[in-house]
């Protein structure tokens, strides 16, 4: 099976440790144990836990703390219709390789997470685009969905909130995807990586969910965007119960269980969800401010203003492709952005804003990108 190199994991092996300032960074600023034990109110109790826990294998598919908790995040969704992944990116990759097959249709959004696209490519789909563009705020054009559709379609994918451009699907859109894929029987795949993390005034935090609008919805989560996990690697799926089968049976052959301490650590997280929140909805409010701020001043850049999630896409106004702007920012000041080539849109520039609690880091970093901007003037 041949696979296209998966561009933004490329770029962040290569370049994420040898930089200064790491805009690039997608997670709300990572918890310590202990900022996580003292969240849960537990504080102790963790440690006592950890220390007697047994090092052995986990639940198969996730503890039922865990996967009760995660039922809190939905209106619909019972524990049988979920099961815990490595990651969102495990999760991605267990639903579209249980749902795919070679000759089958794919529709996917662009920009978007690669796998989304690229896997079902290496699988023999055919895939299509649906392109999102910025006279739209980066929200799929329903007609131009519709007109994608055929009669072998398998599988629509769609990215909510959107990474990279922070593009928000209202429950109308949602719905209207949903309505779409169910006049020829195809699956919707919704990865909602950074649900949970939408800007005020743009309607409560936790955006309405795939898995709960549609009776072939397929709902993806992580710990690492909205719950400031990433280094558990601990995502899930909600969907419904029969796919929940088809993807157990495949997840046999990769993953066998999470581990004790991350399914632990994430279950205290999820039922600790409320002042979890509050600190990283704070972090996202701040770190936007200033992020919207500079756009505003710095003639060189421009944007569709983010409405979830921790990301902004930047159209950029220089003689130079991504990469090599990219390169030679992180040559001569430091800042590592991510060139949009890496998500097959040229011309822009992928920045993260909420990796500090502080705004400190992320105004010294946007003041360097503005000080190499100025050498095109």
């Amino acid at each position: 099976m041949k696979i296209r190199d998966f561009g933004v994991e490329m770029w962040m092996n290569a370049y994420e440790n040898n930089c200064t300032y790491n805009l690039a960074e997608t997670c709300v600023k990572s918890l310590t144990v202990q900022e996580l034990a003292a969240l849960s109110g537990k504080g102790d109790k963790v440690w006592e836990d950890i220390r007697a826990m047994q090092l052995t294998y986990g639940d198969i598919e996730g503890s039922m703390a865990l996967r009760e908790g995660l039922c809190g995040l939905y209106k619909t969704v019972r524990p049988e219709n979920t099961t815990i992944t490595h990651g969102a990116i495990g999760a991605n990759d267990l639903v579209i390789n249980a749902l795919v097959e070679p000759g089958d249709t794919v529709i996917s959004v662009l920009p978007t997470y690669q796998q989304l696209y690229s896997i079902p490519e290496s699988l023999g789909a055919r895939v299509k685009i649906c392109q999102l563009r910025p006279e739209n705020g980066f929200l799929p054009d329903l007609a131009e969905l519709e007109s994608l559709v055929d009669s072998s379609t398998k599988l629509i994918c769609i990215n909510n909130p959107n990474n990279p451009t922070g593009a928000l699907m209202d429950e109308a859109l949602l719905r209207g995807v949903a309505k779409i894929a169910g006049a020829c029987g195809a699956w919707v795949l919704c990865d909602e990586a950074y649900r949970g993390l939408n800007h005020a005034p743009y309607g409560e935090n936790f955006a309405p969910a795939m898995a709960d609008l549609y009776e072939k919805g397929v709902s993806v989560g992580t710990f690492s965007k909205t719950f400031s996990l990433a280094g558990l690697r601990l995502g899930w799926v909600a969907a419904p119960e029969e796919l929940i089968e088809r993807i157990n049976r495949r997840r046999d052959y990769n993953t066998i269980s999470c581990g004790k301490i991350d399914d632990y650590l994430a279950a205290l997280a999820i039922h600790s969800r409320e002042a979890l929140l509050r600190r990283n909805l704070k972090i996202v409010a701040d770190n936007a401010a200033v992020l919207d701020a500079w756009v505003q001043s710095e003639p060189r850049i421009s944007y569709v203003r983010p409405k979830a999630g921790t990301t902004a896409f930047l159209k950029y106004d220089a003689p130079v492709d991504s990469v090599t702007f990219c390169k030679q920012l992180l040559e001569k000041t430091g800042v590592m952005l991510l060139p949009g080539v890496a998500m097959d849109m040229e011309g822009w520039l992928r920045i993260g804003y909420c990796f500090a609690e502080d705004t400190t880091a992320l105004r010294k970093g946007l003041a360097l990108v503005s000080e190499f901007l100025r050498t095109f003037d």
